[in-house]
């Protein structure tokens, strides 16, 4: 049978809790323990697909073509397991799931209330994670702030839950803040104390209280929040804020984080195997050399919005020794010109997806840069559509080429619809959502980098490569180098006569992890190192001949 932890925060969002559940997971892991997590939204959408990017950060898609919550990327990420539609939930699918079965008679006449039937969805959604993966241990973070009205019907399902399953089978645990008053010049426990009392107004005691903190907690002030939240004191853990999420671990695991929680769920103690995620971080604190990398997009204004993206830069950097020092250029400052005020010293653009045609002409505009520059270049989705678009002006002389997605009267769509796609209507009806299949052709750079005839990537986006231009695009110079198993889909190009200039419709960035970085990140980035040393060693060439031209 699985145990429950249950992940709360207070006083403030954006509190860490993901990264929190995050950490626990790997710490489970890592003692050889099975770990799911399960996020639980309380927003009335019923997935984040049709949020803003500027609202809510990047959608993360699943291996079954779930559109989720960022922070499945984190738990991806931190256990190296991949979540399933099971592990997101939001408000907006209970009511509907609810709803539904009223309609189809199930609730038998009954009055459909929020306690019991929202709140038995709610718990039956949690079982069915467990049921289905069978884990060992899984954690449920729980959107929102404590006190949220919206958050009400998941704190209630949660609190049932430790009565439902047994008290040893269950851990809560509230993340909350210890803010710093540089005027007083002290920490303050108040706000937690408040958080930790309106937790228990609806019913719920915390078992262990992680504290986010700039700095460590005293003894004094672990006591003091014992005492206050009736919560032990080798149970209320400092969570100060790192340097980087993935060292986060590392200090829970020094805090006895794991070990408070199979204490609590009376489980048996094992060594931790953390090897690996040390020797990680250590990588990521002493880089050989910096490497400056442009992200060129629309959203850059919501760092999150790119959030995988910027992760797996990261973790290719991590495992080339590199110190990442990230653009985020606004593509519409491109489409005025002056790129060399934006991409002169840089040694790699990557441009990422997205959706709507804003922003598109100074992507567009990046991509010639790095192609007519050897800028190393890597394209993701609508990255690789707009490179596509780029080489029908630029190269085929196919002056009004788009996508029909920007412009449906285009005479030239080189990117469009597949023909059964063209009458569906429905907003997200026409997206290939999810993990398929692409066959690498040999001899080309993408094999070189992945070693394999077949691979498997997540995919969202619902426009396509016009087959109707393959032939001329292959004729300039450019190679399709994946394609779907039957030939149909164009996967992935790239121009041969460039130091490294590839681009992929699917999102690689999904599937990247910090100890396996994903192989057209490490290659990009390994490309950016050598354009990088090969710049340093131009400059110094340069500041050498003017040092000589100045003694003489």
């Amino acid at each position: 049978m699985s145990k429950f932890v249950f992940v709360t925060g207070g006083v403030v969002s954006s509190i860490g809790k993901g990264i929190v559940g995050a950490s626990l997971g790997r710490l489970l892991k890592s003692r050889d323990y099975s770990v799911s997590i399960l996020k639980l939204d309380p927003y009335i959408n019923v997935d984040p697909g049709t949020l803003s990017p500027f609202q809510h950060g990047e959608v993360f898609v699943t291996e079954d073509g779930a559109e989720t919550d960022l922070d499945l990327g984190h738990y991806e990420r931190f256990t190296d397991t991949s979540m399933s539609r099971l592990n997101s939930v939001t408000t907006g699918s209970i009511y509907q799931a609810v709803i539904n079965k009223e309609r189809r008679g199930e609730y038998q006449g009954s009055t459909v209330q929020v306690i019991p039937h929202i709140t038995n969805e709610i718990k039956e959604r949690i079982h069915r994670v467990a049921k289905n993966t069978n884990p060992d241990v899984v954690i449920t973070e729980i959107g929102g702030t404590v006190g949220d009205i919206e958050s009400l019907p998941f704190l209630e399902a949660i609190r049932q839950f430790r009565k439902d399953v047994g008290r040893q089978n269950v851990v809560y645990m509230h993340v909350t803040l210890i803010p710093w008053i540089p005027s007083a010049g002290e920490m303050k426990t108040k706000p937690t104390q408040h958080s930790v009392k309106e937790l228990r107004s609806i019913g719920i005691q915390p078992d262990i209280l992680v504290c986010r903190c700039d700095r460590p907690l005293s003894l004094g002030m672990k006591q003091k929040l014992s005492e206050f939240c009736n919560v032990p004191e080798e149970c209320v853990i400092t969570s100060q804020d790192a340097k980087s999420i993935y060292e986060v671990p590392l200090m829970m695991e020094q805090e006895g984080l794991a070990q408070q929680t199979l204490n609590l769920l009376q489980m048996e103690h094992r060594q931790p195997d953390l090897h690996q995620w040390q020797t990680l971080v250590n990588r990521l604190y002493s880089p050989n050399h910096k490497i400056d990398i442009a992200l060129v997009g629309k959203y850059v204004r919501l760092n999150d919005a790119y959030l995988s993206v910027v992760e797996a830069l990261r973790h290719a950097a991590i495992a080339i020794g590199c110190d990442l020092n990230l653009h985020w250029i606004n593509s519409e400052d491109l489409e005025s010109g002056n790129l060399d005020n934006y991409l002169k010293d840089i040694n790699g653009i990557l441009v990422p997806g997205g959706f709507g045609v804003r922003g598109v002409d100074g992507k567009i505009a990046a991509i010639e840069y790095a192609k007519h520059h050897k800028i190393p270049f890597l394209g993701l989705c609508l990255g690789m559509q707009c490179a596509v678009i780029e080489w029908a002006r630029h190269i085929a002389q196919l002056e009004d080429a788009n996508s029909a997605e920007f412009d449906p009267d285009t005479s030239n769509p080189v990117i469009n619809l597949l023909p059964e796609q063209q009458d569906v209507v429905d907003l997200g009806g026409t997206m290939r959502l999810g993990l398929y299949p692409c066959r690498v052709n040999p001899d080309t750079l993408a094999f070189k980098l992945y070693q394999k005839e077949v691979i498997y990537e997540r995919h969202r986006h619902r426009y396509e490569f016009n087959n109707a231009y393959r032939n001329l695009f292959l004729e300039s110079g450019y190679a399709v180098s994946g394609t779907s198993p039957d030939g149909r889909l164009v996967e992935m190009i790239e121009f041969p006569n460039h130091p490294f200039f590839i681009a992929c419709q699917f999102h690689p960035e999904f599937q990247s992890r910090p100890s396996t970085p994903h192989p057209l990140f490490q290659g990009f980035i390994q490309a950016a190192s050598i354009q990088g040393k090969q710049d340093v060693l131009e400059d110094e060439g340069r500041d050498l001949v003017a040092g000589k031209v100045v003694a003489n």
